[in-house]
């Protein structure tokens, strides 16, 4: 029996159904996908990394309304008052990714990160603002730096309305939890088209052995871009005939994919590691977006985030020493961590897309990646059995 039959059936015998489980579509590791050599930690989410939670507020109304916010805590307490260290790598820079310089300065992250749409960073930056202001312990704070990414959700929905509203920012930070996490037509995922199929959210982690360290790299991702989609390395775009530039090779075909859009990464660990090779470690999470087929275009905001919430590297604020001593990971340590990042955003992509349900919207409809139709393509190139 395959694994994808398998699955079926365990839905089947739990009485699935749309009324009452929301998303049926299976992950990656459902179809038994192996994305690289490291395991994955138990929940394969960021939220596998200690302390790391996600909330996510969608919004769906009418006919031309399809966005939301997502919300990664990095941990349980004030972020203001714990910073986390932080890094930002641009692929990209095409966005509008608000709290970059300071973070690229101060080497910290002092805010929840949120994702939304592209219009409504500022509104969203505005509430996540009034949500720190408004902590205890933080009366007086006179200066906030949210982190807020985006990606252009505009075909799909109404953006120009910027319908996100700051109960809806506090919904995502304030109900932010541990666990396994929502993926594709969700939060910040809700209205993103990848690859000319519906894109969204996605998650996955890696874990190193002991004698690596032990430690877990957790990856969410936005995803809202074009390219050839490849899926462990099975040319799933082309076998499907959809995929950038064909129009202008073939003269023929429905071009629907522009490769126009972003990609959000955000990167958790809890290797001890400060902003340097954070930077480090988000630019390699890059290198995920490419083995899935990304085209890196002239109009794709593409950036990834990291941060590190070992308790040692952690900033306090109140604390008044003028130095700061911290037993962190040296260079030569990094490799291992590396490539966990870029398996883990690499899958993180599968799942956004897998996990994401047709949509309507704005006048415009975004079929799902089919599923028994990419079954057998990735079993026509020996990707799963």
């Amino acid at each position: 029996m395959g694994r994808l039959t398998a699955f079926l059936l365990i839905l089947a015998s739990f009485g699935f159904s749309q009324q009452q489980s929301p998303n049926p579509r299976p992950r990656a590791s459902d179809l038994g996908i192996k994305v690289g050599i490291l395991p994955a930690g138990p929940l394969d989410a960021i939220t596998d990394v200690s302390g790391v939670a996600v909330g996510q507020t969608t919004i769906v109304r009418g006919d031309n309304i399809r966005t939301g916010v997502t919300a990664v805590v990095p941990h349980p307490g004030n972020l203001y008052r714990e910073k986390v260290p932080g890094a930002v790598f641009t692929g990209n820079g095409f966005g509008k990714l608000t709290g970059v310089t300071q973070v690229e300065e101060m080497g910290d992250i002092e805010t929840p990160i949120l994702l939304t749409s592209t219009t409504s960073v500022p509104r969203v930056a505005d509430a996540l603002i009034s949500y720190i202001l408004g902590l205890p312990g933080n009366e007086d704070v006179l200066s906030v730096n949210p982190v807020v990414g985006e990606t252009n959700d505009g075909y799909l929905n109404d953006i120009r309305g910027r319908h996100i509203t700051p109960e809806d920012v506090f919904s995502a930070v304030r109900d932010a939890k541990s666990g396994p996490v929502e993926e594709g037509s969700v939060g910040a995922g809700t209205g993103t088209v990848a690859f000319g199929w519906k894109g969204g959210i996605g998650t996955s982690s890696r874990r190193l052995p002991p004698n690596l360290g032990g430690y877990t790299i957790g990856v969410l991702v936005q995803t809202n871009f074009g390219g050839v989609l490849t899926i462990a390395g099975a040319p799933v775009g082309q076998e499907l005939g959809q995929y950038y530039l064909r129009r202008e090779l073939r003269q023929s075909g429905n071009g629907t994919d522009r490769a126009n859009g972003s990609c959000m990464i955000v990167v958790a660990t809890d290797a001890p590691l400060d902003a340097r090779n954070l930077k480090r470690l988000a630019a390699r999470s890059l290198l995920g977006l490419a083995r899935a087929g990304s085209a890196a275009s002239n109009g794709s905001g593409d950036y990834a985030i990291a941060f590190s919430t070992a308790p040692q590297a952690r900033i306090h604020a109140t604390d008044p020493s003028p130095t700061r001593r911290a037993e962190l990971l040296a260079n030569d340590a990094m490799s291992p961590l590396f490539l966990a990042a870029i398996e883990a955003a690499e899958e993180a992509i599968y799942n956004s897309m897998l996990r994401a349900t047709t949509t309507t919207g704005n006048g415009h409809a975004v079929e799902a990646l089919p599923i028994d139709k990419t079954v057998e393509i990735l079993k026509k190139y020996r990707v799963i059995h």
